[in-house]
């Protein structure tokens, strides 16, 4: 089978299943022109390699099946570095956990300052409201008609008294 019948066969990519070979060194049958070409052996294999990393396994722990045991460089033994690791896996800890008490900080700053910002805007909002209130008004008072005011009429019965009055008072000096 070529890669992509193989990559079909398990669910994957072409491009994962060369990562595969090239990442754990499978000696792999190659055709005339560079491709892999796959036995039953070289499926089964890479089936159980699916199938560890469907279980949870990361690829770099998979032990390569190569014929020639090659030890990476830049690879760690786990076994002389159980307590180094240990202490770089605790500061990693306490760093993630700093950074999630200053990303809180920030957030709830944020919080605070958008808080802040919004009864600003309201604030704004009720003096424009009260502007826009009296504005209509004195548009009302302007464009309502102009009321003449009313002459002041003294009651003629009262006006022919004083008359009288001020005649009879006349008289009564004569």
């Amino acid at each position: 089978m070529n890669t992509s019948e193989v990559a079909k066969l398990l669910g994957v990519s072409a491009s994962t299943i060369q990562r595969w070979v090239k990442q754990l060194e499978l000696p792999m049958e190659k055709n005339e022109r560079g491709h892999y070409h796959f036995s039953s052996k070289d499926i089964d294999l890479l089936k159980e390699i699916h199938e560890k990393l469907q279980a949870g396994t990361l690829l770099h722990e998979i032990s390569p099946v190569s014929e020639k045991k090659v030890i990476r460089k830049g690879t760690v033994k786990t076994v002389d570095h159980d307590k180094a690791n240990e202490i770089l896996f605790e500061k990693v800890r306490e760093l993630e956990l700093s950074l999630h008490a200053k990303a809180d900080s920030v957030a709830s700053y944020q919080l605070l300052q958008h808080r802040r910002e919004i009864e600003e805007l309201q604030e704004q909002v009720k003096k424009l409201t009260q502007q826009m209130e009296h504005l209509q008004t004195q548009l009302t008072e302007l464009t309502s008609p102009i009321q003449t005011e009313t002459p002041i009429v003294f009651d003629q019965t009262k006006a022919k008294r004083k008359k009288k009055n001020f005649m009879s008072s006349l008289l009564s000096f004569l």
